[in-house]
C-alpha cells in the first residue's frame, strides 16, 4: 500500500510550481518535449488512404481513397470534394468505359457524400489554383461510389451565403459544415487539449468530475430545478461547481482541474447561454498572485499559434481605478477616451447647474473626450448620445467644442469662463476638433454614464471609419480589490455578496466586517479581455466560524443549506482560492465570432430553445406523475395548450 502510494504521489508530484518560477532552461526542456509529437494520422481506422486537405505535389502518381461531401460541380467535367480537412478537385472520367462512374458523380446532388479512388496528377500548366493548398494536383478518378445522397438543401453550405441565425440553428448539422463553424470548434478543441498539458502534466493538477445533480445554494443566479421521485424533494442544476471544489481542497486533492458544464436559468439573455462551460480551477495553499500567475502561464501556452503571443504579466487595476477611469468593472483598453474628474476646475463656477451639483455632498463634474469627435461625429450623432443618457440613465450630458467652433446644444460652453476653458484644456489635453462630454452627479453613476457612452462613442467613430478596437489585438487586464458586499436592489439597506459568499475578505479589512461591513474589500479578481469578462475568482473563506458569521449574520441566509460545507470546514480545511474561465466567451473573443452561440456545437437560442428538437418540450400528465407535480396553467391556458398541437414554428 505505502509503495503504490509513493509511486502514486512520484507521478503526480513531478512537474509543478507557477510557471514564473521554472528555470528558463527547465520550460524550454519541457515546452521542446511537448511539442514532439507525432503528426496525427487523420485516414486511420477509416475507409480511405487520405484526407481532402492533405494532397501536394510530393503525392503525384499515388493512388489514393478519399471520402467527402461534393462541394461543387463544374460543367460536368470537375467536381470539388471537401471534408472536414479541406478541400481537393476532382476529374470526373469522360470516356465510355467509366460511364458508370461519370453517371455517380454527375448526378449525385451537391453535398451528397461519396467515396472515390483514383490517382494524384498534376494539373494542366495555367489552371493551377494559388488559392487552394491543393490547387497544384487534382485526382483523377477511376471508381466512385454514392454514400448517400443529399436532398435539397434549406441553405448553401458556404461562409458567405446570408442565413438568419434561427435557420442556422434549426439546421445546426448542416450550418456545422461550414469552414467558420469548422475552425472555431477545432480550435476550441485545440486549446483545451493544451491547457490539460499545462494544468495536469505540467503543474500536477487532477481532473475531477463533480456531480451535476446538487441542492440549492443560496444568492447568486437562478438555478433549473430537477424533480425527484421523493415528494416534495427537488434537485438543482449547479450554478458552478463551486462548493465541490472547495470539498476537495479539505479532502486533500491540493489541486483541481475540470471542463465543467455550469447552469443558470437566466431568461432571455441575448449572448447568454442556460448552459455553458468553464476551466474551473482550484489550489490549496495558494495566494491571489499565484492564481494570476497560473492563469497567465496557462493562456499563454495554450494561445493558438496564428495569433499574436500573449505577453505576461498582464496590467492590473483595482475595481476603484476601473470605475473611476473607465466607468465600468471590464473596461476595453485598447482605446482611450478615458474619463476625468473635472470637480476642481469648476469649484469657483458661476454655471448654475454645475453650482448646484458641487454643493451637494456627493457631487461631481464628470467629463469625457472624444478624440476628433468634432470631425467625425453629425449633429444627430450627437443628439443620439445624449438621448441615450437621457433614456437609460436619466442623465443630462452636455457637449462642450472647446476649440472647434461649434456649440451643438451646448449653452455651456458660451458661460465656461477663459480660465476655466484653459484649465479644462489642459487638464483633459483637448486638441483641435476634439469634443468633451460632461455630466454631474454622484460618483458611480456619473462615470457609469459615461463609460456606457465611451463605448458607444467608439461605435459610432468606428462606423465613420476609424479604428479604435483592433480586432487583432488581445488586451488583457486584471481588476482587482471589488467591493466584498453590494447593497441589495430592491432592498438597500440589507446586502449581498458582490461575488459569491464563499469570497475572502481583504486581510486588511478584516475588522470592518464587525463595524462597516459595506466597505470591505474582498480578495476577488476578475480576468479581463478587450472589455468582456472572462475569468473571476477569489481565495476563499477556510474559517468555518468566519463563514458561518458571514452567511447568516451579513447575509441573513439559512446556514442549513450549507451544513456540509460549514462542518468540512471545520475538519482541517487548508487555506485555498481558484478561479473560472468562460471557454465559450474565451473562444468567441480569439477567433473573432459575432456570438458565443458560433463557438458553441448546439446551443440555445437567446430565448433558451433548442430550434433543432423544439427543447423545452411538454410532458403528458402520467409521465409527470411519478414526480409528484403538475402543471398550474397560466390564465390563458387554453391557447397554451393548443399551441402545444400546432406545428413548430422557430424563432425569428
Amino acid at each position: 500500500m505505502l509503495c503504490w502510494l509513493s509511486r502514486l504521489h512520484a507521478a503526480l508530484s513531478a512537474p509543478t510550481g507557477r510557471i514564473a518560477h521554472l528555470r528558463p532552461s527547465s520550460l524550454r526542456r519541457r515546452l521542446a518535449l511537448s511539442s514532439q509529437r507525432r503528426i496525427p494520422e487523420f485516414s486511420s481506422f477509416v475507409a480511405r488512404t487520405n484526407t481532402c486537405g492533405e494532397l501536394r505535389s510530393s503525392h503525384l502518381g499515388q493512388e489514393v481513397t478519399l471520402c467527402g461531401w461534393i462541394q461543387y460541380r463544374r460543367q460536368n467535367v470537375f467536381l470539388v470534394l471537401r471534408d472536414s480537412h479541406g478541400l481537393i478537385q476532382v476529374v470526373i472520367p469522360q470516356d465510355e468505359s467509366a460511364a458508370s462512374v461519370k453517371k455517380i458523380l454527375c448526378e449525385a446532388p451537391v453535398e451528397s457524400v461519396v467515396r472515390v479512388s483514383g490517382t494524384v496528377i498534376s494539373r494542366p500548366p495555367g489552371q493551377e489554383n494559388p488559392k487552394m493548398p491543393t490547387g497544384e494536383i487534382e485526382i483523377k478518378v477511376k471508381t466512385a461510389e454514392l454514400l448517400n445522397a443529399c436532398k435539397k438543401l434549406p441553405f448553401e453550405i458556404k461562409d458567405f451565403v446570408k442565413k438568419t441565425e434561427a435557420l442556422r440553428l434549426q439546421y445546426r448539422y448542416l450550418d456545422l459544415r461550414s469552414f467558420q463553424m469548422q475552425y472555431n470548434l477545432r480550435l476550441r478543441s485545440q486549446m483545451v487539449m493544451k491547457m490539460r498539458e499545462y494544468l495536469c502534466n505540467l503543474h500536477g493538477f487532477v481532473d475531477v468530475e463533480t456531480p451535476t445533480l446538487f441542492k440549492r445554494t443560496p444568492g447568486g443566479a437562478k438555478e433549473f430545478v430537477i424533480p425527484s421521485r421523493e415528494p416534495g424533494k427537488f434537485y438543482c442544476l449547479p450554478q458552478s461547481p463551486q462548493q465541490f471544489k472547495q470539498l476537495l481542497m479539505v479532502g486533500g486533492l491540493d489541486r483541481y482541474f475540470q471542463v465543467a458544464r455550469c447552469y443558470r436559468d437566466e431568461g432571455s439573455r441575448p449572448d447568454r447561454q442556460p448552459e455553458f462551460t468553464q476551466i474551473d480551477i482550484e489550489m490549496s495553499f495558494v495566494d491571489q498572485t499565484g492564481i494570476q500567475s497560473l492563469i497567465e502561464g496557462l493562456l499563454q501556452y495554450s494561445w493558438p499559434s496564428d495569433k499574436d503571443p500573449v505577453v505576461v504579466p498582464f496590467p492590473s487595476m483595482t475595481f476603484a481605478e476601473a470605475l473611476a477611469s473607465y466607468g465600468t468593472d471590464k473596461p476595453d483598453t485598447r482605446f482611450g477616451m478615458k474619463i476625468v474628474d473635472i470637480s476642481n476646475v469648476f469649484r469657483n463656477t458661476e454655471v448654475g447647474f454645475l453650482q448646484d451639483a458641487l454643493s451637494k455632498p456627493q457631487g461631481t463634474v464628470k467629463a469625457m473626450c472624444i478624440s476628433e469627435g468634432a470631425k467625425y461625429l453629425k449633429r444627430k450623432d450627437i443628439e443620439s448620445i445624449r438621448k441615450f443618457a437621457a433614456d437609460h440613465f436619466n442623465q443630462e450630458v452636455l457637449p462642450i467644442f472647446l476649440k472647434a467652433n461649434r456649440n451643438w446644444n451646448s449653452p455651456v460652453a458660451k458661460s465656461i469662463m477663459e480660465e476655466q476653458r484653459s484649465g479644462l484644456t489642459r487638464l483633459m489635453e483637448i486638441q483641435e476638433d476634439d469634443v468633451v462630454l460632461l455630466t454631474v452627479g454622484e460618483h458611480k453613476k456619473a462615470c457609469s454614464v459615461l463609460g456606457k457612452l465611451r463605448l458607444e462613442c467608439a461605435d459610432l467613430l468606428e462606423a465613420r471609419g476609424l479604428v479604435l478596437r483592433d480586432p487583432a489585438l488581445f488586451s488583457f487586464l486584471w481588476v482587482v480589490d471589488f467591493p466584498l458586499f453590494l447593497p441589495k436592489e430592491e432592498n438597500p439597506e440589507k446586502l449581498e455578496s458582490a461575488h459569491h459568499p464563499f469570497t475572502a475578505p481583504h486581510p486588511s479589512d478584516v475588522q470592518l466586517l464587525y463595524s462597516e461591513p459595506e466597505k470591505v474589500r474582498s480578495q476577488h479578481y476578475d480576468l479581463v479581455l478587450n472589455g468582456n469578462e472572462i475569468g473571476g475568482g477569489s481565495i476563499r473563506i477556510h474559517d468555518a466560524e468566519l463563514q458561518r458569521y458571514i452567511l447568516a449574520e451579513l447575509l441573513k441566509e439559512d446556514v442549513k443549506l450549507l451544513s456540509h460545507l460549514l462542518q468540512a470546514l471545520e475538519f482541517g480545511a487548508p487555506p485555498h482560492g481558484g478561479i473560472a474561465l468562460g471557454l465559450d466567451r474565451l473562444i468567441c473573443l480569439v477567433t473573432g465570432a459575432p456570438t458565443i452561440r458560433d463557438v458553441i456545437a448546439f446551443p440555445k437560442s437567446f430565448r433558451g430553445h433548442d430550434l433543432m428538437s423544439n427543447a423545452p418540450d411538454s410532458l403528458p400528465p402520467e409521465e409527470l406523475k411519478p414526480y409528484h407535480i403538475q402543471v398550474s396553467w397560466p390564465a390563458d391556458s387554453e391557447a397554451e395548450k393548443s399551441s402545444l398541437n400546432q406545428p413548430y414554428c422557430p424563432e425569428s
